[in-house]
């Protein structure tokens, strides 16, 4: 069992970090601390958090009323917050992913679903073991963790091998924090100076390149405050990309 001693809370933590950003309870000094040294260069990271959930509600609740999705393989879930995976959409199977024990204990503490602890780095692993129909669609979802990656191509290999083990209609949700602004460049660099782990902005280009071969849903690859709703630029970029075959 995990303990908090093995979790050091007096270490900045990146799950708790984001959980405070969202307005959550779950953090310690030292992750507030991390946290804001980021909003006092960059204030529009709070705003990303609470609208990534936001993006996150949308998508889910397109693809299990409109696309038929009735599978959710959320990989890198993150604590549990508000408007999750599954009480978006209370009818399908969710599993989550994660490598974080805090995560993990929080999630046993919860019993909020099934939860498998896993690197994302090993997408034939999360296969085998996530207790889905794989022979239907399922919906894979990165939602801002492929940043930890600092490889592009290692990111496009985890997408593309994860995708590989699904059914034809399988849907890929992604989004993920961007370069587009020199703030938001400096809140990255602020929240590694304070102990955080580094996280890589890329390009809405270099995102796009991991929905390569997979059409996208409407409106395609855009800020995810404008994902299917009419919100100010945000520098986060999301989209949705359907499976066409095997």
């Amino acid at each position: 069992m995990t303990t908090e001693s093995e979790l050091q809370t007096d270490v900045p933590h990146a799950a708790r970090i984001w959980n405070y950003w969202m307005g959550g309870t779950d953090n310690f000094p030292a992750d507030r601390a991390a946290g804001d040294a980021v909003v006092r260069v960059y204030p529009e990271i709070a705003v990303m958090a609470r609208e990534s959930r936001r993006f996150l509600t949308r998508v889910v609740r397109y693809l299990a009323e409109e696309a038929g999705i009735r599978q959710f393989l959320d990989i890198g879930t993150g604590l549990p917050t508000m408007q999750n995976t599954h009480e978006v959409a209370p009818a399908a199977r969710v599993v989550y992913v994660d490598n974080d024990p805090l995560v993990l204990a929080h999630a046993r503490r919860l019993g909020t679903g099934s939860y498998i602890h896993a690197d994302y780095h090993e997408p034939e692993r999360i296969l085998a073991e996530a207790e889905l129909d794989f022979s239907q669609p399922v919906a894979v979802m990165f939602m801002g963790v492929l940043g930890y990656e600092p490889d592009l191509d290692v990111v496009r290999s985890i997408v593309s091998r994860t995708l590989a083990g699904t059914a034809p209609g399988s849907h890929l949700v992604l989004w993920d924090g961007t370069n587009t602004t020199p703030a938001v460049v400096e809140g990255a660099k602020r929240l590694a100076e304070s102990g955080g782990v580094p996280y890589i902005l890329r390009g809405p280009d270099e995102l796009a390149s991991c929905f390569d071969g997979l059409p996208l849903i409407e409106p395609g690859l855009v800020p995810i405050t404008r994902w299917r709703a009419e919100g100010d630029f945000i520098d986060a970029y999301g989209a949705v990309g359907r499976s066409l075959g095997a």
